[in-house]
């Protein structure tokens, strides 16, 4: 019975270490993705007169859709491991189990603290993200409210140019003050 026993170990082991894997390369896929994002976001905000605001670099709508996919599949990876980390744990407390059960214990915590380290980073890593989309949307949003007015009102003049780039400029000052003051 020892033998069924240490083989039910192993492939609960075999089980968690080919989780871990696989979500570590999700991890690395979904961090890319989130950084691609905010790459173009970035390259989006510089205002360039050849270039449309109202146009993303990549598809927004299909990168969102990549993204809560990527997303739902992390999601699962961590809960199949915790269950996988569950029957290790069960299986440690089981009375059969006594004479190894320090070092069960050791790989045991390793697991799981392998398991918190994805799970905060997945959770870190998403947030960032959303912040990221929430951020470039309010921009979006407000670069399309003055274009609007600049082209609906006809006020294009020289004038109204200069005061929206003093504006700018104000507001820029402010920024480098607040950041040098933090």
């Amino acid at each position: 019975m020892a033998a069924g026993t240490s083989n039910y170990w192993e492939d609960l082991r075999k089980q968690a270490r080919q989780l871990e894997n696989e979500l570590d390369l999700k991890l690395v896929s979904f961090s890319k993705l989130c950084t691609s994002y905010s790459h173009s976001s970035a390259r989006d905000g510089r205002r360039d007169r050849y270039s449309s605001d109202t146009t993303p670099l990549l598809n927004g709508s299909s990168q969102d859709r990549m993204f809560e996919t990527m997303a739902i599949e992390i999601e699962q990876l961590l809960a199949r491991l915790t269950g996988v980390n569950d029957k290790m744990a069960e299986y440690t407390n089981s009375a059969g189990v006594p004479s190894l059960n320090a070092a069960l214990m050791h790989t045991l915590q390793r697991h799981r603290d392998i398991l918190q380290d994805y799970t905060h980073e997945f959770h870190k890593t998403k947030a960032n993200f959303m912040a990221i989309r929430e951020r470039e949307n309010l921009m979006g949003s407000v670069r399309k409210d003055i274009e609007s007015y600049k082209s609906g009102s006809g006020v294009n003049n020289r004038r109204t140019e200069l005061f929206l780039k003093e504006h700018e400029h104000l507001r820029n000052s402010d920024r480098l003050i607040e950041e040098t003051i933090r």
